[in-house]
C-alpha cells in the first residue's frame, strides 16, 4: 500500500520587505542579502496572524476537496506555539469543523516538527488505511530588529493531506536519523525572539546532512544519481544550497546540472518568503512541484533539520498526474497581493508582535475576506475569526 501526500495548502501573510531595502538600512551590500544568503523577500506577519491562523489557512486552500468524515487525525508542528499547555491544533480543528472523534496534538522539535508529524500520520495510515490525516508546519520566524539572523525572518505555513494511494507523492519507506543534545538554536520560555549562533548552526546543518545522506544511501543502495531533486529545510537558501553543493561533488555533469536547476526550482518560494520553519522543507516541495516539471516515479530526496538538533533524509516518488492536484495561480496570486512595506513599517509591525494585546483588546485585520485572523483574546482565551 503507497502512503504519502494527497494534497497540499500554502499560506503567507500579506506583507512582505524587500531584501535590497533591508540591506540599504542596515548598511549592508544588498548582495550580501541576495547572494550571501540567498534571500529576496521576506513576509512579514503583523499581530492578527499567528501559527494558528496560517494553518487554518492554508488548510482552507484544499479542504473543500477532502472527505472530512475520514479524516482521523489532525496534527501540527510549530515552534511558535500559542499556548504553553493547549495544542494550537486544536483551534484549527474547530475551524475546520473536524468531527470530535479526530485526534489531535501539536508537536514540537524546532523546524523538525512537520516532518516528525508526516512520519507519525503515515504510520497511523498504515495501520488504518481508510482514514486520512492532516499535517501542518506554521511558523513565524523572529531573530530581532538588526540582529545577524533578521535577514533569515520570515512567516507562513504548509498543510497536507496524507492517505492511501496519494494523488501527488508517496512515501518510501526507510529513513535516516540522526539527533544529538546541541545549542545552535534555542528560544529560552521568557523570550519572543530565537537565540542562534549563526556559524555553529551551519556546521551542525552541514554535518547533519552528510550523515544522514549517506547512512539513507547505503540503507537502501541508492546513488546520487538516482534522485530527480533533493530538497531541503531552507532557513536560508545559501544554506540549502551548500548542502547540495556537497550532495553532487564528484557526479558527472548531467546530475550536477539536473540537482543544481531542480535546487533553483525548488528554492523560489522559500526566496520570496522566507524562513516559515517546520514548514520550510515542505514550502521547498511545493515549489519544486509548482515551478518544475517532473516525471512519474521521479525520486524525491527530503532532508529535515531541527536546530537542538534533529536531522532525517527520506525520500519519495512523484505520482503520475500530481499537476492535477496542484494550484499554482492561486499560490501566484497569492504572493502578488502582498504589499511592499518600508524599514519603518516593518520595525513598527515587529516591535508590536512582541507584545500580547491586552485582554479584550479586539484586534481587527486588513487581509482579503476569506482569511481567518487571530482577534485578541477574551477573558484570555484566543479568539480566531474569518474575515
Amino acid at each position: 500500500m503507497q502512503v504519502g501526500i494527497d494534497q497540499i495548502g500554502f499560506y503567507t501573510p500579506n506583507k512582505y520587505v524587500d531584501m535590497v531595502d533591508l540591506a540599504t538600512a542596515r548598511g549592508e551590500d544588498p548582495n550580501k542579502y541576495l547572494i550571501g544568503i540567498g534571500q529576496k523577500r521576506m513576509s512579514v506577519a503583523d499581530s492578527s496572524q499567528d501559527a494558528v491562523s496560517m494553518g487554518i489557512n492554508a488548510t482552507l486552500s484544499y479542504i473543500d476537496q477532502v472527505d472530512c468524515d475520514q479524516v482521523g487525525l489532525l496534527l501540527m508542528g510549530t515552534e511558535s506555539g500559542v499556548d504553553q499547555s493547549k495544542s494550537a491544533s486544536l483551534f484549527v480543528k474547530s475551524a475546520l469543523k473536524l468531527r470530535p472523534e479526530v485526534r489531535t496534538f501539536e508537536i514540537k522539535e524546532a523546524c523538525f516538527g512537520m516532518t516528525a508529524g508526516i512520519m507519525t500520520a503515515c504510520d497511523y495510515i498504515r495501520a488504518h488505511p481508510d482514514r486520512s490525516a492532516i499535517v501542518i508546519g506554521s511558523d513565524i520566524a523572529k531573530y530581532g530588529v538588526g540582529s545577524a539572523g533578521e535577514v533569515t525572518q520570515g512567516a507562513g505555513s504548509v498543510s497536507v493531506l496524507l492517505k492511501a494511494n496519494p494523488r501527488i507523492l508517496s512515501i518510501n519507506s526507510g529513513y535516516s536519523a540522526y539527533s544529538a543534545d546541541v545549542n545552535d538554536f534555542w528560544r529560552p520560555n521568557n523570550s519572543p525572539i530565537a537565540l542562534v549562533d549563526g556559524k555553529y548552526s551551519k556546521e551542525v546543518y552541514l554535518d547533519f546532512f552528510t550523515r544522514t545522506f549517506a547512512a539513507y544511501q547505503r540503507q537502501m543502495n541508492y546513488q546520487v544519481s538516482d534522485f530527480a531533486a533533493l530538497v531541503y529545510h531552507l532557513p536560508f537558501v545559501k544554506m540549502g544550497y551548500k548542502a547540495n553543493q556537497l550532495a553532487i561533488a564528484n557526479q558527472n555533469e548531467i546530475v550536477q546540472k539536473r540537482l543544481e536547476q531542480n535546487f533553483g526550482l525548488s528554492s523560489y518560494y522559500s526566496r520570496n518568503v522566507g524562513n516559515i520553519y517546520t514548514a520550510s522543507l515542505y514550502l521547498s516541495l511545493l515549489s519544486l512541484l509548482e515551478q518544475g516539471k517532473l516525471n512519474s516515479d521521479s525520486l524525491i530526496g527530503f532532508f529535515s533539520y531541527g536546530s537542538g538538533a534533529m536531522g532525517e533524509f527520506y525520500s519519495g516518488k512523484i505520482v503520475s498526474g500530481y499537476e492535477k492536484m496542484l494550484t499554482p495561480n492561486t499560490n501566484k496570486q497569492m504572493l502578488a497581493r502582498r504589499k511592499k512595506i518600508s524599514i519603518t513599517e516593518y520595525e513598527q509591525i515587529f516591535n508590536q508582535s512582541l507584545v500580547l494585546p491586552q485582554d479584550n483588546h479586539f484586534l481587527d485585520s486588513d487581509e482579503e475576506n476569506g482569511y481567518w485572523y487571530f482577534a485578541g483574546t477574551n477573558q484570555h482565551i484566543r479568539q480566531y475569526k474569518q474575515k
